[in-house]
């Protein structure tokens, strides 16, 4: 797995260190954490990495579009590895969960805006809130 991702970093023209393979591994196993948990994934394996080295290459990846930096309203900013597609999230309101929703299938309706104010639309952002199944359970139990 480690060629795979030494890849994504040579496909970008990026160079292959440590740190950036510790933080796209952390991302690929981990979608949706945030910057102190990526910090604390990588340093489990890498403990001499420091803080500011992740944020330099969580900021390095996302621009060479590696990673993706989502942040829904009133959380935290959030890391993942799966980019290139255009796909939506769903978060919970009462623990913060968020997991992946797929695009339509077939034409991407969401990129259609009913008016596009002559800007050429290439990524749209739906968050979908609501109450993950844990927390579901938990309000039900009470």
């Amino acid at each position: 797995m480690a060629s795979d991702l030494e890849a994504q970093l040579r496909a970008v023209s990026l160079r292959v260190t440590q740190p950036r393979l510790a933080v796209l591994a952390a991302l690929r196993d981990h979608p949706h954490v945030d910057t102190a948990t990526v910090i604390a994934l990588v340093r489990a394996n890498q403990p001499t990495v420091s803080h500011q080295a992740v944020y330099d290459v969580l900021r390095t990846l996302t621009d060479a579009g590696l990673v993706r930096r989502i942040q829904p309203a009133g959380a935290t900013a959030r890391y993942e590895a799966r980019v290139g597609d255009n796909h939506h999230h769903v978060v919970c309101r009462s623990c913060g969960a968020i997991a992946d929703v797929d695009c339509a299938v077939g034409e991407a309706p969401c990129l259609t805006a009913s008016d596009d104010h002559g800007f050429v639309v290439d990524e749209a952002e739906v968050v979908y809130w609501g109450t993950c199944p844990g927390c579901a359970t938990d309000r039900i139990a009470q």
